[in-house]
């Protein structure tokens, strides 16, 4: 689930990966009003999605909170991890990944003062377990729209991974159906590994090779296959960090940053004043001030210069739509599909 998370959180990933002791570990330290722990499936020097859930943990520690975590947690332990816990009064357990949702339903009723959360999922189960996510498909939708704008053959494509996997399903269908509705043919594919570039430059090239002229895609590590080869062939793509339009200045029309450490903070506040969810929590243009991402191209810039002005505009208008309501895109699996 999300992007060359190496860069991911730009500033905020390299200010935030700084040394941890988890609880129990001794040091000496004065009794902590909450405290927050998350249970990883890999390790945080991963520099992709693993990382992403520690620096999340400890954007947690500005809100007040003592942090703890444990990495490589396999399927088999992650009951107990999440029940250990729990059981140390810990006000918050993080799960990083879809796959903890069963286990976290199948424990809350014995913390009901714990706040269990599945990052990147997709549903929630009353009164302590909730997933948070960024609307993917809002996003999706804009990005359809600026590649369809921006495409001189009216060929465009995304390359994914994780097929079926829901927030892939939501931002490859939204690209589909806004590209689709603006104008453009669209193509999808999906690569097996989120992590490996070249296999995802190959797609990409190949995608070039039919005519397409602006890419998009969410992929972790793999992401930078997709701008390298936009950069070599002289196309449009969309990125996943600041650095990617550092490195392709002339490719990358903007990139979707993420803004997890306000996600978490919002609802981590909440569970401070007492305030628990058993809800999915989606963060897009109809939250704000907390949107989950945003557009950015450079600091403190939305889009490349070579985005015509009437282009922005028609953004900003679906962004406004989405905000108050009149805007909605809810993609199915068609949507996502393979091909064209």
């Amino acid at each position: 689930m999300m992007l060359d998370l190496r860069r991911t959180l730009g500033g905020v990933l390299i200010a935030l990966l700084v040394c941890v002791t988890p609880m129990g570990s001794g040091g000496a330290r004065a009794a902590p009003a909450a405290k927050a722990a998350i249970l990883l499936p890999g390790s945080i020097n991963d520099h992709s999605w693993n990382a992403l859930g520690y620096a999340i943990l400890q954007s947690l520690k500005t809100h007040g909170y003592a942090i703890a975590y444990s990495e490589n947690v396999a399927d088999a332990d992650e009951e107990q991890a999440l029940r250990d816990y729990a059981g140390r009064g810990t006000s918050i357990v993080i799960g990083h990944s879809g796959r903890f949702m069963s286990s976290m339903e199948d424990i809350a009723a014995d913390f009901p003062h714990t706040q269990f959360i599945v990052t990147s999922g997709n549903e929630g189960a009353p009164p302590n377990v909730m997933s948070i996510d960024w609307n993917n498909a809002q996003f999706g939708c804009e990005l359809g729209i600026l590649a369809a704008r921006m495409s001189r053959s009216g060929k465009v494509a995304g390359v994914y991974g994780l097929e079926g996997v829901p927030n892939i399903t939501a931002q490859a269908g939204g690209f589909r159906i806004c590209a689709t509705r603006a104008g453009a043919r669209v193509s999808i594919l999906y690569v097996r590994d989120m992590e490996d570039a070249a296999s995802a430059k190959e797609a990409a090239l190949a995608l070039i090779n039919t005519g397409v002229d602006v890419l998009t895609g969410k992929l972790n590590a793999a992401q930078s296959g997709l701008v390298e080869a936009a950069r070599e062939k002289g196309v449009y793509v969309t990125g996943r960090s600041l650095d990617d339009a550092k490195s392709a200045p002339r490719a990358v029309l903007t990139s979707i940053i993420e803004d997890w450490p306000a996600m978490f903070g919002t609802v981590a506040d909440d569970v401070r004043a007492g305030r628990l969810s058993g809800r999915f929590v989606q963060y897009g243009y109809d939250t704000k001030p907390v949107a989950g991402a945003s557009l950015q191209y450079a600091s403190g810039q939305e889009f490349n210069p070579v985005v015509p002005a009437s282009v922005v505009a028609e953004l900003r208008h679906a962004e406004q739509q989405f905000a108050s309501g009149a805007l909605s895109v809810r993609p199915t699996r068609s949507d996502a599909r393979a091909g064209g």
